[in-house]
């Protein structure tokens, strides 16, 4: 089985919903260029292996950064994965934008991707780590 990981760096971005604007539907910008960032690192792990076939697992862990707001107890207790975050973006369109940016770099396309296993963290440094196993 073969497996690229990589990270996203910056505070983990999820789908955005497509707009309709006076000539059509169009994705926001801020989704195109966090899918083109995702894109960027994942064709630099992949170093021009061929893409990945079969039924695909995907692993993300979103790390999100500590708010400056909050007490040092509870920064603490959210280092240490006793509070988790509840805000957004959810998961799922966090998973969404990870596979429409590894269409056509890690994979053909993100049908192939039959199990996922996913979670968001508290860290000092906010990014997304993604692993994808394959054939």
């Amino acid at each position: 089985m073969r497996a690229v990981s990589f990270i996203v760096p910056g505070e983990p971005q999820g789908k955005g919903r497509h707009r309709t604007g006076k000539f059509g539907t169009y994705t926001p910008a801020k989704t195109v260029a966090y899918e083109g960032l995702i894109a960027f690192a994942a064709r630099e792990a992949m170093q021009g292996q061929p893409l990945l076939e079969g039924p695909l697992l995907v692993r993300l862990r979103a790390i999100f950064s500590v708010p400056k707001s909050v007490s040092n107890k509870r920064r603490e207790a959210m280092l240490a994965g006793d509070v988790e975050p509840t805000k957004k973006p959810d998961l799922s369109n966090i998973l969404k934008a990870v596979e429409d940016g590894c269409n056509g770099v890690v994979f053909h396309d993100d049908s192939a991707v039959t199990k996922h296993a996913n979670e968001k963290v508290y860290g000092l440094t906010p990014c997304l780590q993604v692993t994808i196993e394959g054939k």
